[in-house]
C-alpha cells in the first residue's frame, strides 16, 4: 500500500487548517491552531519529525520526573484551538493502571497526545486500528507502547490466575511474553513486563498502515518502561 501525505510546512504558532479526517470517505475537516502565551508553549513545531516527538516525550517526562511540570496546552486558550481540530504529535498505547495517566507523566495537554489504554498494554485488533487512525489521519509521528513496573496484568499472567468474565482474553494475550522472559536474570515480573513491551511493539509494527509510515520515515515505535517509584519512563529494546 502505497502512502502519499502532503508537506506541510506552517508553523504551531501561526493560524492554520488542518485535516481531521473522516475514515471511510478520507474527507478533511478543519482544524484551528493559535499562538498561545510563551511560558505556556512548548517548543513543538507543525513539521515534527518522528526523533523530535519521541524527544519531546523524553523531555517532558523528565520535567514530570524531577518535579518540574510546565504544564503545557492546558489553558482555556488551548481548549478553544483544539475544540474544532486536533493534531496529536504523539500517541500511546498504555494501561490502564491509575497511576500512569499519560498527560501527567509526560507532561502534555489538551490535544498533544492520541491514547489508547488497556489492562496489560496490549495491542489488540481495535487498538491498532485506532492507533493507525492516531498515526495515518491524525499525523502522530511516534507511538510509545508504554509498560510499567508491577503491573498488575502481567503478574496475574505469570501467576496463572483463575478469573471471572472477560480478564482472562487479557491475561491470555500477555502469557506468551511470560513465556519467552523465563530464565532470564533479574526480576521476573520486570522481565516478563519489558517482553509483553516488546512483543506489542512488533505487533503494531505489522501493521501494513504503520509499516508503510515506519518506511517513509513518518513514524516511529518504541517501547517503554515505567518505574512507579520515580516517575521516570526508559527506552525498552
Amino acid at each position: 500500500m502505497s502512502i502519499q501525505h502532503p508537506q506541510i510546512n506552517i508553523s504551531r504558532r501561526s493560524l492554520f487548517k488542518f485535516g481531521a479526517g473522516a475514515i471511510g470517505t478520507g474527507v478533511l475537516t478543519a482544524g484551528l491552531g493559535s499562538k498561545l502565551l510563551a511560558a505556556e508553549k512548548k517548543p513543538v513545531e507543525e513539521d515534527i519529525t518522528p526523533d523530535k516527538a519521541l524527544q519531546e516525550l523524553l523531555d517532558g517526562n523528565e520535567r514530570f520526573a524531577k518535579r518540574k511540570r510546565r504544564n503545557p496546552d492546558q489553558t482555556y486558550s488551548r481548549l478553544v484551538e483544539v475544540a474544532k481540530g486536533q493534531k496529536p504529535f504523539a500517541s500511546i498505547l498504555g494501561c490502564a493502571d491509575s497511576r500512569v495517566p499519560s498527560e501527567i507523566v509526560f507532561d502534555q495537554g489538551l490535544g498533544d497526545l492520541f491514547v489508547c489504554r488497556i489492562a496489560g498494554n496490549i495491542a489488540t485488533t481495535q487498538q491498532i486500528g485506532s492507533l493507525e487512525f492516531g498515526s495515518l489521519v491524525l499525523g502522530s509521528k511516534v507511538i510509545m507502547v508504554v509498560g510499567h513496573e508491577r503491573c498488575g496484568a502481567v503478574e496475574a499472567a505469570i501467576k496463572g490466575a483463575q478469573v471471572p468474565g472477560q480478564i482472562g482474553s487479557l491475561l491470555e494475550a500477555i502469557k506468551p511474553s511470560v513465556e519467552s522472559s523465563k530464565g532470564k536474570s533479574g526480576d521476573k515480573l520486570e522481565n516478563a513486563c519489558k517482553a509483553n513491551v516488546l512483543a506489542q511493539v512488533e505487533k503494531l509494527k505489522s501493521s501494513s498502515v504503520l509499516s508503510e509510515l515506519i518506511k517513509a520515515e513518518k513514524l516511529k515505535i518504541v517501547g517503554a518502561y515505567y518505574d512507579l517509584d520515580t516517575g521516570k519512563i526508559s527506552i525498552v529494546g
